[in-house]
This record gives C-alpha cells, sequence and structure tokens, in this order.
C-alpha cells in the first residue's frame, strides 16, 4: 500500500526553468511554462544520440515522475515538437513500435525538422 503523503509531496508542482543541460554531446535548452517543460534540441540526429544515450528504464522513470508531479515535456528541434511526454502525452501504436510505450512520438514535428534541417544545410552552402 502506498503512502498517500508521498504522493501529495510531489503533485501538481509549477517548475521556472531557463538552462542548457548537455547528454551524449548535444546540447538541449530547457525552459519552461507553468507545468509544461520545453526540451529544445538544435538537431534532430542530436536528439536522437541524447535518448539512446539515457539508461535503461529512464523513460518509464520520466513518466512515473511527471505522472505524480502533473508535468508535461516537450521535446523540439528547430521549433517543431517531435515527441511528449508526461500528463500531456497521447502515445501511440509509433510510440510502441520505437519502444518508447509512454512517450508521444508525433511523425509531423520530426518531418518537419528535418524539412527545416534540410534546408539549413541547403542553405548554408
Amino acid at each position: 500500500m502506498s503512502d498517500p503523503r508521498e504522493d501529495e509531496r510531489f503533485a501538481p508542482i509549477s517548475v521556472d526553468a531557463d538552462l542548457t543541460v548537455e547528454v551524449a554531446g548535444t546540447q538541449a535548452d530547457v525552459r519552461s511554462i507553468g507545468e509544461r517543460v520545453f526540451v529544445m534540441f538544435p538537431s534532430l540526429l542530436g536528439a536522437v544520440r541524447a535518448f539512446r544515450a539515457l539508461p535503461d528504464g529512464s523513460e518509464r522513470r520520466l513518466d512515473d515522475l511527471l505522472s505524480r508531479t502533473d508535468l508535461t515535456v516537450e521535446f523540439r528541434v528547430r521549433d517543431r515538437t517531435v515527441a511528449v511526454a508526461g500528463v500531456g502525452a497521447r502515445p501511440g501504436i509509433l510510440s510502441d513500435r520505437l519502444g518508447v510505450e509512454t512517450v508521444e512520438v508525433r511523425v509531423g514535428g520530426v518531418i518537419g525538422a528535418a524539412r527545416r534541417g534540410a534546408a539549413a544545410v541547403i542553405r548554408a552552402i
């Protein structure tokens, strides 16, 4: 039986953050607005590298923490939301196929970020 005081300690909370983190050599900016946290990666490749570098079980632990604190995290690349975790996530078949059952993967965001990345490369040439 769980201790009800344990749940009361965590939910709901509001986050005020403005920082930069580095995972697997990729920097990501972290910002927040109340119950929504935004983790912004500079590229799809960087985001994928960061997620692959996380220890096994990280996705489940993140989901548990976000559920208990009533928070949502949006993972963004080039101003496009590519994934959502926490109370605002609506995982689907693609999430299951990718092995991230608790994370909503947004295909439109991934495609949009890839297009913006390709456009940036073309402009740089």
